[in-house]
């Protein structure tokens, strides 16, 4: 079922579009809550927006390893590098020491058995979850849903919100930023050109703007923030020919 791929050919956000929607109503078929009751309009594409929103990538996958929806998340980050590939609406390991453990996870999941894996290499190391779901009526048997791992502690997005929405400078952004990223004060003040007690006059400003109590706790606050997604999205709509 899984193999390492010697080329790839991405699935297209219209593609996944399409099958998002008709994976949404079957999910949706069943729902008698308060805005199915009243008829509102188009719960199927309120839920495929909902699941873009979220800063993880998720993708689901059928008993045989192909595609059946993944958010935008997973689509920006399944680049040509990572250990996950998809060809041909497929799900595969893009390395062959991975294709083992990939494939066994996906056959527990289908006997109900939950899995934490972790693929790749170096940079391109990411950790995921492989989460059973039960058949739902309208589709053909079970689905498994495999949840990305978080490549930083703090998302860029989230700390830039969080820095307009405390009054923080450029400047400090910028230093909050890289606390976030592990780098020492010392390394901040290389960077940035600068003296490190000009750092720590930043990190001293951050804290009164935070009401963090050291740079552990400041990055801890950081880190628990909701997820923020980029706005621009892709219209859905294929690329335009010639």
């Amino acid at each position: 079922m899984l193999q390492t791929l010697g080329t790839r050919a991405p699935v297209t956000v219209h593609d996944a579009g399409l099958e998002a929607a008709a994976l949404a109503r079957a999910a949706l078929a069943a729902y008698r809550g308060p805005d199915r009751r009243q008829g509102s309009r188009d719960p199927a594409g309120w839920l495929v927006r909902m699941l873009d929103e979220i800063d993880y990538g998720m993708l689901l996958v059928g008993a045989d390893g192909r595609l059946v929806f993944l958010n935008h998340a997973a689509r920006t980050e399944l680049d040509e590098q990572h250990p996950l590939q998809l060809s041909e609406h497929a799900l595969r390991a893009r390395s062959v020491q991975d294709a083992a453990p990939l494939h066994d996870a996906l056959a527990a999941a289908q006997r109900g058995l939950r899995r934490l894996l972790t693929l790749g290499e170096g940079v391109q190391r990411v950790s995921l979850s492989v989460v059973p779901l039960p058949a739902s009526e309208g589709l053909e048997g079970p689905l498994t849903l495999l949840m990305l791992g978080k490549r930083a502690v703090c998302a860029q997005l989230s700390v830039q919100g969080y820095a307009r929405s405390v009054g923080l400078t450029p400047t400090e952004t910028r230093v909050l930023e890289m606390l976030c990223a592990g780098l020492r004060p010392t390394e901040i003040a290389q960077r940035q050109g600068v003296a490190i007690s000009t750092v720590r006059t930043q990190i001293g400003s951050l804290r009164a703007k935070t009401g963090a109590t050291s740079i552990r706790d400041l990055v801890r606050l950081v880190a628990v923030l909701p997820p923020l997604v980029g706005a621009l999205r892709s219209t859905g709509r294929p690329a335009a020919q010639g």
